[in-house]
């Protein structure tokens, strides 16, 4: 006799959880996020386009021949020549035209917004940190080519809207004629009287993942303490001969508080390179205060 009130009462209070939990994920999209962006505003469909990418699981991403949600435009205030310091202005906004301020994007590796900036050559490879500049969207730095030729300037960012990386590209003409070098492949590099080795556990294949091993150790012995940059011990960005993309990657020793070996420290990475070539693969380390750069140049099998 009392089976059909006991439904009614069960039913109730289901609705009843429905309807509060309903709210509650209405009230919980409507608290200010401190951006005015929504996912919609980075979403690029059909062939070509650039998906999002998971900050944790890094790969190449071929930046130049797809389409990105964003765009970026850029103003030199002064003029541009080789070893000279030019003033710019980078405008970072969506597809649709919606500018993206600082409020729009994640803190990552310490900083909202990296610049991955590269020459022709592959031998001028810097990392800038632009800063919010007077107009929503723009964003202000200093870059002293070191040679001539049309730099690429890969933007490396995560909107909140997303929680997801995402990239953009723009080029900086520096006027001058453009060095052709020879190179061949090496995985050893010595500056600044340090010498960075870096090595791979199996032959470098395009679509299959390499183990690396990244060492630095001071040339005739002593210590080699690494300090933390970015949030890491290291920071590695590969890039493709015809600069099409990059792969920015970071270790798997990412507890900054524990130390490593004093006299030859180590870290390890993981890159997985969809085609074959020829590579670069820039390292970035802080030691006794100083930034250092070493290059290694790869060829990628088939």
């Amino acid at each position: 006799m009392n089976q059909p009130n006991e439904n009614s009462v069960r039913n109730r209070s289901v609705l009843i959880i429905t309807v509060v939990a309903l709210g509650l994920y209405l009230l919980v999209r409507a608290l200010p996020t401190g951006t005015n962006l929504n996912h919609m505003d980075f979403r690029t469909e059909g062939k070509g386009a650039l998906e999002m990418c998971d900050a944790n699981n890094p790969q190449f991403i071929p930046v130049v021949q797809v389409r990105s949600p964003v765009v970026l435009g850029l103003k030199a205030t002064t003029g541009v020549a080789p070893e000279q310091p030019v003033a710019l202005t980078l405008t970072l906004r969506t597809a649709r035209g919606k500018p993206i301020a600082p409020e729009d994007l994640v803190l990552a590796h310490t900083r909202k917004l990296h610049l991955l900036i590269v020459d022709p050559t592959l031998e001028d490879y810097q990392h800038v940190h632009p800063e919010p500049g007077p107009r929503p969207g723009e964003w202000v730095f200093t870059l002293t080519p070191q040679r001539a030729g049309v730099y690429r300037i890969f933007a490396d960012f995560t909107p909140v809207a997303t929680g997801r990386g995402l990239y953009g590209v723009v080029e900086l003409n520096v006027p001058g004629s453009v060095a052709r070098l020879a190179r061949s492949p090496n995985l050893t590099y010595t500056v600044g009287g340090f010498e960075f080795t870096l090595a791979a556990a199996q032959p470098f294949r395009a679509g299959q993942p390499i183990d690396l091993r990244f060492c630095v150790s001071q040339r005739g012995g002593g210590p080699t303490q690494l300090q933390p940059v970015m949030g890491a011990f290291a920071h590695l960005v590969a890039f493709d001969e015809e600069r099409s993309g990059f792969a920015h990657l970071h270790p798997a020793q990412v507890d900054v508080t524990q130390a490593l070996d004093p006299v030859r420290p180590a870290l390890t990475f993981k890159l997985t390179i969809p085609q074959p070539g020829r590579y670069v693969i820039w390292s970035q380390v802080m030691i006794a205060g100083q930034e250092i750069f070493a290059p290694f140049w790869i060829d990628v099998l088939p």
